[in-house]
């Protein structure tokens, strides 16, 4: 076990920030990697950062990503190095990711490419999904693009060290849909004289429902969850004249959630046309489906067998959603698991810490993807 690493991981638990505000984290990163002599230190903005390790030669460029935000969720658990700051924590586990990637840097610090160059990204905001598109638009990053781009994610429910891969979609599309409906208030004894979307709701809630059990429309797998509904005022002298809803659109396939989403949006219109309503449509926390590339999935899997990992092919991708997906629909890439173990919390939940015995096992797959990738 590398107590270096370990004690990073820690560090950055203890000092959690949530998306848009990971200053201290980058800091921490900068002045951890900066040790191990990186030729160049490439700023994204204020948080985001590169480490480029160039060869000698000119080549490929192999680029590994990890996550630097934390979650505005209360820890439970109590250690040595439990969050410090209140109602913010790593139970992502972004910061084993960090020290993993912040590993590999420890590693090729002794063996630094010959031939091509490595391109270690510490993104901010993952959690958000602006992360990702802030990067892509970054012109620090344009002049960095990498040919192989590859990350991980730890996966709890799985034995330890356990890889899981998928070629083609690993982890749904998702989007969060906002549907805002404008009609008319009135007294709640004359609601003949207002406009109220109450029943609008009604018939958008059962259209959307007869929807995602049409199973012939979509090429594969299809979600669309309502998780709020805001109607008038706490008011009973009142008929309601505006109504929000907001519904969450997930998709294994990109063309499945557009599908999803004309239709979802063709509904609502519709509906609030027929009880006129104004109706305004806005989305946010999109997230394209993460689509691995079968050549950088068989890079991986060569790379585990070296390690002697246990490798598992999944058939179905995971319902969750990554702004990794961002990245694979320009680059070669691939997104996979890592096994945390079938005891472990799982991501998001207030009790989950990531296990530090599974940082060794990140790092040294990922040196090997870097050894392959450069030859």
């Amino acid at each position: 076990m590398n107590e270096k690493i370990i004690a990073l991981r820690r560090e950055l638990h203890k000092y959690p920030e949530v998306s848009n505000r990971e200053y201290q984290t980058t800091d921490r990163i900068v002045n951890f990697v900066n040790e191990y002599k990186p030729d160049e230190v490439i700023r994204l903005g204020d948080k985001g950062v590169l480490f480029v390790f160039q060869g000698a030669e000119q080549g490929k460029t192999v680029m590994f990503r990890c996550e630097l935000d934390a979650l505005p969720i209360q820890e439970i658990l109590e250690h040595e190095y439990t969050s410090v700051n209140e109602g913010v924590s790593h139970v992502c586990g972004h910061d084993g990711h960090m020290a993993i990637v912040a590993g590999l840097a420890q590693k090729i610090s002794n063996d630094r490419p010959k031939k091509g160059r490595v391109v270690l990204l510490f993104q901010p905001a993952e959690e958000v999904e602006q992360g990702a598109c802030d990067v892509l638009e970054n012109v620090n990053f344009k002049n960095n693009e990498p040919d192989y781009l590859f990350a991980l994610h730890n996966i709890p429910g799985l034995k330890k060290h356990k890889i899981v891969l998928k070629k083609g979609s690993f982890a749904s599309g998702s989007k969060g849909m906002t549907v805002q409906l404008t009609g008319k208030t009135s007294h709640a004894a004359e609601p003949q004289d207002g406009i109220s979307p109450a029943d609008a709701i009604s018939q958008i809630i059962k259209k959307l429902h007869v929807l995602k059990a049409d199973k012939k429309l979509f090429s594969d797998f299809i979600l669309l969850t309502i998780i709020h509904i805001q109607l008038g005022e706490i008011s009973f002298g009142t008929s309601p004249g505006y109504a929000e809803m907001r519904i969450t659109l997930r998709a294994f396939e990109n063309e499945d959630l557009r599908l999803l989403t004309s239709l979802c949006e063709k509904i609502v219109k519709e509906i609030a046309s027929s009880e006129k309503l104004a109706c305004e449509i806005s989305y946010t926390e999109v997230f394209p489906a993460t689509m691995n590339n079968n050549c950088c999935v068989d890079i991986v899997e060569q790379a585990a067998r070296q390690n002697g990992l246990n490798v598992e092919h999944i058939k179905t991708p995971y319902k969750w959603s990554e702004d990794f997906g961002y990245y694979t629909e320009k680059f070669n890439a691939c997104y996979f698991g890592l096994g945390a173990g079938t005891e472990q919390p799982q991501l998001h939940n207030p009790d989950f810490n990531f296990p530090d015995d599974i940082i060794e096992t990140g790092v040294n797959l990922f040196y090997s993807i870097y050894k392959s990738t450069l030859q």
